[in-house]
């Protein structure tokens, strides 16, 4: 398989497992939209802020404790890392809500 070809599939691969289904919406959590971008979490959360005109208003949303221990959970038993589920920012898929 060409190497490009290669690269294409695991993003697709990667966004598909990155998106999780919370309060019946599609989202990616702002660490998984960092990682695809290949920026650190906060840079893209600080340009969201400074941009935050350009977002509907139900373009993201924080998670409340409780979802937020529930996705841990979840993430646990497909062997992420605790270090990584620092943010709780979620990102509507198609940008809608």
């Amino acid at each position: 398989m060409e190497r490009s070809m290669m690269f294409e599939q695991f993003t697709i691969e990667k966004i598909q497992t990155s998106i999780y289904t919370i309060r019946g919406e599609q989202v990616m959590l702002d660490r998984d939209l960092s990682q695809l971008y290949n920026v650190e979490t906060k840079v893209l959360n600080q340009a969201v802020k400074r941009n935050i005109e350009r977002f509907p208003e139900r373009f993201m949303f924080h998670l409340t404790q409780e979802e937020w221990r529930n996705l841990k959970s979840q993430l646990v038993i497909l062997n992420e890392t605790f270090d990584s589920l620092r943010s709780q920012i979620v990102t509507l898929k198609n940008g809608q809500g």
